[in-house]
């Protein structure tokens, strides 16, 4: 009878963008058709974003893309300053990355497995990658473990998150963690669905144990941080992994500022990659013309990119890494900055 081992055993192996020549590939893309030049005319944005000294570059990640093996690839942007800030569903930054900092890992299968027979085993499925259940319990308890050691109060997921970081950097067993490096670098994370992962798990458990004096995350009070990030920022630029939500809470951030009377400009650069349709109205699809009409993006330096995203990011974080753009750029620690609370 197959066991969960007999699943759990070639290990999905992530991207590194030190590794490949990828210049002449985007040139060439550039004199072709249809996503192949999208796709070399949002590498050449995203590498204009880092040459531009005054701009905030904000990712946005969404879907399965750590597990799919791109963590190491965001991890290497975030050391090598290529991000300044991200938001992130909750699966990606718990489930998946802070899960491998925990010295677990995502293992390579099959969509034709029978589901049955990996409930039975504990092996859970996504799409054709496989994770171990009684692994991610391990996760979600600690999760609980540091909300039980934090000031019981309402916390941004940015400052869990930095919670998160602190914990890894003691007791990580795989250091190659975006959670952990975005902590040593001051990067800050926001997961405006915190609880739609893993850590909604943790932090049930631990609200139910502690009813009255507990630890929650204030979703409002991360709308209101990364405003401050974008206040405090002359420029941004956004590199956006498929949609959802954290496409549309970075976007919205400059209408925020509006609204708080500290009038920003629009993001000066937007690149997005995405398989969804923008015809049925759904905001993964939704195209950064559109963002324009809401006073969100500017038009000039944006591109839609309609490609499967383990195909098209490693193309543009190599071509960007290459280049050698972010050579020049320094540490922003946006977390330190609104831990003083300077904007």
């Amino acid at each position: 009878m197959a066991k969960a081992g007999d699943y759990l055993k070639d290990e999905i192996r992530h991207m590194d963008i030190g590794t490949e020549r990828i210049d002449q590939l985007v040139d060439a893309f550039s004199g072709m058709a249809f996503q192949s030049r999208n796709l070399a005319n949002a590498a050449k944005i995203y590498r204009r974003m880092l040459e531009d000294k005054d701009c905030t570059v904000i990712l946005c990640t969404a879907g399965s893309v750590y597990s799919a093996g791109l963590k190491k690839l965001v991890y290497q942007m975030v050391k090598n300053n290529m991000v300044d800030a991200i938001v992130s569903t909750g699966a990606l930054v718990v489930d998946q990355d802070f899960f491998e900092g925990l010295g677990f890992r995502h293992y390579v299968g099959s969509p034709l497995e029978d589901d049955e027979k990996l409930r039975k085993r504990h092996v859970d499925r996504i799409y054709d990658t496989y994770i171990n259940e009684d692994e991610l319990r391990v996760c979600d308890d600690t999760i609980r473990k540091i909300a039980d050691g934090l000031e019981p109060r309402p916390y941004s997921s940015r400052e869990f998150i930095v919670e998160m970081g602190k914990y890894l950097d003691k007791n990580a067993k795989n250091r190659e963690s975006v959670v952990l490096e975005a902590y040593r670098k001051g990067v800050p994370i926001f997961v405006p669905a915190f609880s739609d992962s893993s850590a909604g798990f943790g932090l049930v458990s631990h609200q139910w144990k502690r009813p009255d004096r507990h630890v929650s995350i204030d979703s409002a009070k991360d709308f209101l941080e990364l405003t401050r990030v974008k206040m405090m920022s002359k420029d941004s630029g956004l590199f956006m992994i498929g949609g959802g939500v954290p496409k549309n809470f970075a976007q919205d951030i400059v209408v925020a500022a509006d609204v708080l009377g500290r009038p920003a400009p629009m993001h000066k650069y937007a690149i997005q990659i995405t398989v969804a349709d923008e015809r049925d109205g759904g905001l993964s699809g939704s195209t950064l013309k559109e963002a324009h009409s809401w006073g969100k993006v500017e038009q000039e330096s944006t591109q839609m990119v309609f490609s499967e995203a383990t195909i098209a990011v490693p193309i543009i974080a190599s071509y960007a890494f290459g280049s050698g753009a972010w050579k020049g750029r320094k540490e922003k620690n946006f977390n330190g900055m609104l831990e003083g609370r300077k904007a």
